[in-house]
């Protein structure tokens, strides 16, 4: 996809190289963005194979609103090095999405000694908002899913990096455009990509709209380096990029979702067809 080898080129040529949080460089640079038509076929990289069922699993995770992995774990362990022992994980998601506390001040709500009446928590479905919004008005601009909630964000030992994505309908097609505070390069954004396109999918789906348009900003996109013969050496993900940018990109395959409600659907309901891409590139996650 010739738009994620213009994104690796962009931060190669113009990033600036800064120490990061997880001990290991980072050549950084300043609000990329970059957007694909969905309608060309399913942005799955073709340059190095992505884990797609790893895509899918996560997704769905998020979907269920969990926030403990003991139940992604029996599929993949992207999760596990941010987990506590106990399976909980204070930036899940999907908690987020399908639980997002509101503080609700209720009149019959006791005082505090400080004169501010306490709030009741009520839990928001975003997901399911904006589904029904879409449905209703179409036109709507406050089409918003957010995971970010500050006071998580203040003891998390991973906030969310994609903290918020906002859909539009056009001409009866549906648009995703998502916000990112931090996106690596080589891992992470080909995950990112897949999954909210996974997602614009299922929901233009449930809402009868053909596929748009996908756009990502990105504030900090990075690619980890670190000079050879260094302890970090083996967390530089300079070479496997290089090695993609080398490797002429391959058609598209396509995304095919059972007709089911948005909710009802699973795993087995998610299939891949002409997945053809270059072979895989090891990269070594930086935590």
């Amino acid at each position: 996809m010739r738009e994620y080898l213009d994104l690796i080129k962009l931060v190669m040529d113009n990033g600036v190289r800064k120490p990061s949080r997880t001990g290991v460089d980072t050549i950084s640079y300043f609000g990329a963005f970059y957007r694909v038509n969905l309608a060309d076929g399913f942005p799955l990289l073709t340059t190095k194979k992505v884990n797609y069922p790893a895509v899918l699993r996560e997704l769905l995770w998020y979907l269920s609103g969990e926030e403990h992995i003991r139940n992604l774990r029996q599929h993949t362990k992207i999760w596990d090095a941010w987990a506590d022992e106990r399976g909980e994980l204070e930036t899940a998601y999907g908690r987020y999405w399908r639980r997002f506390p509101h503080p609700v001040q209720k009149s019959h709500a006791p005082v505090h000694e400080t004169g501010i009446r306490q709030a009741e928590v009520q839990e928001i479905d975003q997901i399911r908002y904006v589904i029904n919004e879409i449905k209703r008005n179409p036109n709507s601009r406050r089409l918003v899913v957010s995971a970010w909630e500050p006071g998580n964000a203040e003891t998390s030992r991973l906030p969310p990096c994609h903290y918020s994505f906002v859909f539009q309908v056009l001409d009866g097609r549906l648009n995703c455009h998502l916000s990112q505070r931090s996106g690596d390069i080589a891992l992470g954004i080909p995950f990112n990509l897949a999954c909210y396109a996974t997602l614009t999918q299922m929901i233009a789906q449930e809402c009868g709209l053909k596929l748009g348009w996908f756009g990502h900003t990105i504030v900090d996109a990075h690619i980890y380096v670190a000079d050879p013969g260094t302890p970090m050496a083996p967390y530089d993900h300079l070479a496997g990029l290089k090695e993609q940018l080398t490797r002429p990109p391959r058609p598209l395959p396509k995304l095919h979702i059972a007709r089911k409600p948005f909710d009802d659907l699973k795993f087995e309901d998610f299939s891949v067809e002409g997945y053809d891409p270059h072979p895989p590139i090891g990269f070594k996650v930086a935590v």
